[in-house]
């Protein structure tokens, strides 16, 4: 492995040496560390006065900060102001209820009395399954608890959160619509109608009708399980080269999951593909928002390390994070070389010539 001493990448230099790789892109990547080595002393340093002159001064505010850089306070209030919006929004919010047609094929599909995955399994397989495995991880190889419970807590309200906004707000007909609606006798079927011709006494089955874009079974699945696949995906390295594929499929078993959670939403006939497609999407996209916040790229060599906690950190040094941005490239820098090294390796003759 190179190692950064004396201003210089050994390993690079000793390749340089021996013709492997030019002197000058040895001398590039030297002054682009060292240049980032400044920045991120820099920019520590000035995160660092901001915070320790605030929080060590005396009084209450003084003391709100020093809680407030030490504990995990922000994490729990935000993860509460999300619930409590969600629930707001399940009590109180209606969905934009788009006129439709009742010779419209696209939403005359049966509505199904039984779901496949009901709500209840749903928060179990993407919600119960991945926060206990987590959980027992953290216990067995102890990384930090808080990383594993509020973590995914945080990603699964988010992903709620925005999918149900965008559910009230786009207000689109499910497939089973006309079946839910139950439209009273003498209604045109030619026509753009309302919700108003309808005789369903069920207030949620009927104002769910308009709830089909995106699809909230798709994003939850895909935020929970697909969280666990990036959190497995790190612990087992599946980037690193030659990683064993026992590992890939150990981290590729929650995708598939996800998926077949999706699927089902199409077999029940609550969404068709696109709905099914911008929820997965949704769902993804909030995952690797979320671990991307606790951990490194899969591509570092400590992706199963997560960054460390802030009240570890909240010493008056600044946030070391910014260490952990540097490992980052260090990381990177390390993964081509070796990359560079097993070209070598296959091809002997190849760079001997050059």
């Amino acid at each position: 492995m190179p190692s950064f001493k004396g201003g210089r990448w050994t390993r690079g230099a000793n390749r340089a040496k021996a013709g492997l790789c030019p002197s000058a892109e040895v001398e590039s990547e030297h002054q682009e560390i060292l240049q980032f080595r400044n920045d991120i002393t820099l920019a520590s340093q000035s995160k660092s006065r901001q915070l320790s002159g605030f929080s060590q001064s005396n009084g209450f505010l003084g003391s709100v900060a020093r809680f407030w850089q030490r504990s995990y306070a922000s994490d729990y209030l935000g993860l509460a102001v999300l619930l409590t919006a969600y629930i707001l929004i399940q009590f109180f919010g209606e969905p934009f209820h788009r006129m439709f047609s009742l010779d419209n094929l696209s939403i005359q599909y049966p509505y199904a009395e039984k779901e496949r995955v009901p709500v209840l399994w749903l928060f179990i397989y993407a919600g119960c399954i991945p926060l206990a495995t987590l959980i027992v991880w953290a216990i067995l190889f102890r990384p930090p608890i808080h990383k594993a419970h509020v973590s995914i807590l945080g990603c699964l309200v988010l992903t709620l959160f925005i999918t149900d906004v965008i559910k009230n707000a786009v207000g689109r007909p499910r497939p089973d619509l006309i079946a839910r609606c139950k439209a009273e006798k003498g209604t045109p079927e030619h026509e753009l109608v309302t919700y108003e011709v309808c005789t369903e006494t069920n207030h949620h089955v009927l104002h769910d009708g308009w709830r089909s874009f995106p699809s909230g079974h798709s994003s939850f699945a895909f935020s929970g399980l697909g969280y666990l696949a990036l959190f497995l995906a790190g612990q087992c390295h599946v980037f690193r080269p030659r990683t064993d594929f026992a590992r890939v499929l150990l981290a590729l078993a929650p995708i598939l999951g996800a998926a077949l959670i999706a699927i089902s939403r199409c077999e029940d006939y609550r969404h068709d593909v696109y709905d099914v497609t911008t929820g997965s999407l949704i769902g993804m996209l909030m995952a690797y928002f979320t671990y991307r916040r606790y951990y490194p790229p899969l591509r570092g060599n400590k992706c199963d390390t997560p960054f460390p906690n802030r009240a570890d950190v909240a010493d008056g040094r600044g946030f070391r994070k910014l260490k952990d941005d540097e490992e980052r490239v260090r990381s990177a820098m390390d993964c081509e070389i070796e990359e560079s090294d097993d070209e070598t390796e296959t091809h002997p003759l190849s760079s001997m010539r050059s």
